[in-house]
């Protein structure tokens, strides 16, 4: 699943969905050193070089270069396909055996490892300069109680994809306020023009504009709130952005028949230049640019814009939605911890340097754009997740499975307009009193 989400506190990237890939393919095996080499460093990660080859590349080369830095240690690697990985992880997680240095993802998945006392903190790595290098609020994700237990490696951000194109040929600006996009919505609907393609079938979807409508009418920390039980579903704000989602509803702002589309069929009115809008993930970029299958003259007519702020509202402009992909973690029964975070320190910048030009990853540190030759629409994200307030994790997954289920269900009910807004929040509210 590309998308992975808690609010990020930013002055703050799925991270393209890029390391998900589940193919079936055999554990390989990779470092260099003899058998003389003092220190071993396990490492086990899920770029196999047959389906991430890029990725793979990448993790051997830095492999190579802490080793030629380092002469008295070696990093042995195994690598599995996704599916095999995240099996394998449970099986030495119960079994104490989990390698020096592994790869997760945040929130509800390292959790369980956190609380069974299998990673260990990495908050001294974050002490120094290398702490100022992860854009703004990226570590919260990995963090549990205050303790920092992965270093994410990826990041995404949801912006709001347009065809340039089309808002010329109706003499439509990109919108700064909600009250402008509602006007170029009305416009495109009054021409025939689907103004936004969405495949809410899928739901999490719709969940991003639920989210971006709560953040930008009750502030960055209200939604996040509502689900770590220091406030409330109920809050004003989060049952004025259900309001706001059905009045687009009202207006015709989505493509017919959304909540019956998947995502990956919906995006087809946006690619076939049908639809103005798509709000998605940056793992959507190398589409708009790089993508040789995709028509140059619609990848040149393709830009994007931050979601608007709402007169009145708290959110901050700079505030998105999105969050980490894998991370890495040192084992807390590791033989070799020290070493072995040195080798994640190590690892963690290196990546950064060399993730966006070489595997068009959006790294979860900050990327000096002058230095790299990349296409522009990479720059301009690149340079938005630098300057970015916030980052709002994906809200399914800073919700524990059975709410998130609720959640996303009440998402496609709130869309079909099955539900009030009062009902949507009150039912929220509910699932997660439950869970106290």
């Amino acid at each position: 699943m590309k998308r992975k989400a808690i609010t990020l506190l930013f002055a703050l990237t799925m991270i393209l969905g890029l390391v998900l890939s589940g193919c079936s393919e055999s554990s390989e095996t990779g470092g260099a050193g003899d058998s003389g080499d003092k220190v071993t460093v396990k490492l086990m990660h899920l770029w196999p070089a047959g389906s991430s080859k890029q990725h793979n590349q990448i993790v051997n080369d830095i492999a190579a270069e802490y080793e030629k830095e380092n002469p008295g240690v070696k990093i042995e690697q195994e690598i599995l396909s996704n599916e095999q990985y995240k099996e394998k992880l449970k099986v030495l997680s119960a079994s104490n055996e989990l390698p020096d240095v592994g790869m997760t993802w945040a929130a509800g998945f390292m959790e369980p490892y956190v609380k069974g006392n299998k990673f260990a903190p990495l908050d001294d790595l974050l002490e120094g300069e290398l702490g100022d290098q992860f854009i703004s609020g990226t570590t919260e994700a990995f963090a549990v109680d205050g303790k920092t237990y992965g270093l994410p490696l990826e990041l995404n951000i949801a912006p709001v994809y347009y065809n340039k194109a089309i808002f010329k040929q109706y003499n439509l600006e990109v919108p700064k306020t909600y009250e402008e996009f509602k006007h170029v919505v009305e416009t495109l609907a009054d021409n025939g023009v689907t103004p936004i393609t969405l495949g809410n079938k899928d739901r999490w979807t719709g969940s991003m504009w639920y989210m971006y409508l709560a953040d930008r009418i009750g502030g960055s920390e209200t939604l996040t709130n509502a689900i770590n039980r220091t406030g409330t579903f109920e809050e004003p704000a989060l049952t004025k952005a259900a309001e706001e989602i059905q009045n687009l509803v009202g207006m015709d702002a989505f493509v017919k028949g959304f909540n019956g589309l998947s995502n990956d069929e919906a995006k087809g009115p946006f690619m076939n230049g049908q639809a103005a809008m798509y709000l998605m993930g940056s793992w959507e970029l190398p589409n708009y640019t790089t993508n040789e299958d995709v028509p140059q003259e619609f990848r040149d007519s393709v830009g994007f814009f931050k979601f608007p702020t709402v007169e009145g509202g708290k959110g901050n402009i700079n505030s998105f939605v999105g969050g980490p992909g894998v991370g890495l973690f040192v084992s807390e029964k590791s033989e070799v911890k020290e070493e072995a975070k040195k080798f994640v320190e190590f690892f963690v910048k290196k990546w950064g340097e060399r993730s966006v030009t070489d595997a068009g990853v959006i790294p979860a540190t900050k990327v000096d754009t002058s230095k790299v030759d990349l296409p522009q629409m990479y720059i301009d994200v690149l340079n938005e997740l630098n300057s970015a307030s916030n980052i709002t994790l994906y809200a399914d997954v800073q919700m524990s499975a059975s709410v998130a289920q609720e959640h996303l269900n009440l998402i496609q009910a709130l869309f079909g307009k099955e539900v009030t807004p009062e009902e949507f929040t009150s039912k929220h509210e509910e699932a997660l009193a439950n869970e106290e």
